[in-house]
């Protein structure tokens, strides 16, 4: 698979939350759903979340921890972290020209 999250094209945006959220360190599918929605108000669905974890570890960008009981954490693996920063650095390259694009037009006055 290719080393970029823009290949997974709708799920994208949820793929680039949970590596957000594992930037930060190791963890399970519940609290992936809770600093998510913390940090991004954004709350993703089960489905969602767990579709995403299984694209993502296909890929080699996170993998799975031992687990205790049901709880199964993940973490970020260098090659998942190389490609976060890649999509954030286009997502701020986009969101730059939009807003200077607006702050010369006069749109946010």
């Amino acid at each position: 698979m290719s080393d970029d999250l823009a290949t997974l094209g709708r799920y994208s945006g949820p793929a680039t939350l949970i590596l957000s959220s594992l930037a930060g360190g190791a963890k399970h599918g519940y609290a992936l759903m809770q600093d998510v929605e913390a940090f991004a108000d954004v709350t993703l669905r089960p489905g969602t979340l767990y579709g995403a974890l299984s694209r993502l570890e296909a890929m080699g960008f996170i993998e799975a921890l031992e687990g205790d009981g049901r709880r199964r954490p993940y973490r970020l693996t260098p090659a998942g972290a190389g490609a976060l920063h890649a999509q954030l650095a286009a997502q701020r390259q986009v969101a730059d020209v939009g807003l200077r694009r607006l702050s010369t037009a006069g749109a946010m006055r």
